[in-house]
């Protein structure tokens, strides 16, 4: 996928929010003193003035994750130590801007926040919208994993470098070490090699075919690598052709890599409805592995399940 993929109608282009000079560290609206505003591995209190050093110009290299929050939420609150905690597990394939909206309302304006906790996404100075409340750490590792996801597909595979000293962790959770089964899948991928991804996790199931996180790695990187040449009349296509499952599929897929991912569901589920035989089954088959992209314990996937089985029955 391109980066015109991820720059769709309704993103917000953040270059506007460019500022021309940061007040000193310490200063009214400047970044705290002492470290830039690092209170993590790679977490950084953002302000009005750090936005575009912190945000805008790091997003180039790596994904930064934008949390907005309120000290006077239970919700952000809750929240917050989750996406911390998550930020040091992931070492660096994101960092973690935090945004106190009472301390920075025209930045809450800008991005149109209406409620926190709101956390989004910034690829290259553009917004791809993550997910709104308080979710546990299952639901918000699925979204990161498909922002990393989109990172990849658009040539974003930086890894960002520790901004402060790392967070503590919890007494009694000691974090495992990286599974080193993965680690040449992972890597490639990390290099941009999707052929070899591919064949590495090929490898792993052949040898352990009930392996999920191996199915679920093969189904992201193939997902890439099918959104990275989509033909500029394939909406069109797909919309005056309902019955052309190549079609609804790759539409599909550029759905769920944009983030829209009820989208992408009803879709094949409407696709479904309206072929049978061979063609029917070759979409439920595309479906099946887009909720192995997702995640099985994602909520939107059970409901998806529930709406396919209707279809199918």
């Amino acid at each position: 996928m391109s980066q015109s993929n991820f720059s769709r109608p309704g993103a917000i282009d953040l270059s506007s929010l460019r500022k021309p000079a940061a007040p000193p560290p310490g200063s009214g609206g400047g970044a705290p003193a002492g470290g830039g505003g690092a209170s993590g591995s790679y977490v950084l209190n953002v302000s009005e003035a750090t936005f575009q050093s912190d945000v805008i110009e790091r997003s180039i290299q790596s994904p930064v994750v934008v949390e907005f929050w309120s000290p006077r939420s239970e919700a952000s609150i809750a929240l917050g130590p989750v996406l911390a905690q998550l930020s040091t597990e992931y070492a660096g394939k994101f960092l973690l801007a935090r945004i106190d909206v009472d301390a920075n309302p025209q930045l809450a304006q800008a991005v149109g926040v209406q409620s926190v906790p709101l956390v989004i996404a910034v690829l290259r100075g553009q917004v791809v919208p993550l997910f709104q409340g308080a979710l546990g750490d299952p639901e918000v590792r699925g979204y990161l994993d498909q922002l990393l996801t989109v990172a990849v597909a658009n040539g974003i595979t930086g890894r960002a470098d520790p901004v402060g000293p790392a967070a503590p962790a919890a007494e009694d959770e000691e974090e495992p070490p990286p599974n080193p089964r993965y680690e040449k899948a992972e890597n490639a991928v990390g290099a941009g090699d999707l052929d070899g991804a591919i064949a590495a996790y090929e490898e792993l199931l052949k040898e352990t075919p009930a392996d999920a996180e191996a199915k679920s790695g093969l189904a992201r990187v193939q997902l890439v690598k099918r959104t990275q040449d989509v033909p500029a009349d394939l909406r069109t296509r797909a919309a005056d052709n309902p019955t052309d499952i190549e079609a609804q599929q790759l539409v599909a897929d550029v759905d769920l890599m944009g983030g829209h991912v009820d989208d992408a569901f009803n879709r094949l589920i409407s696709t479904i409805q309206a072929t049978s035989g061979d063609e029917r089954n070759a979409v439920r088959l595309h479906l099946l592995e887009l909720f192995e992209v997702v995640g099985a314990d994602d909520d939107r996937v059970i409901k998806a399940r529930r709406r396919l089985m209707a279809a199918l029955f």
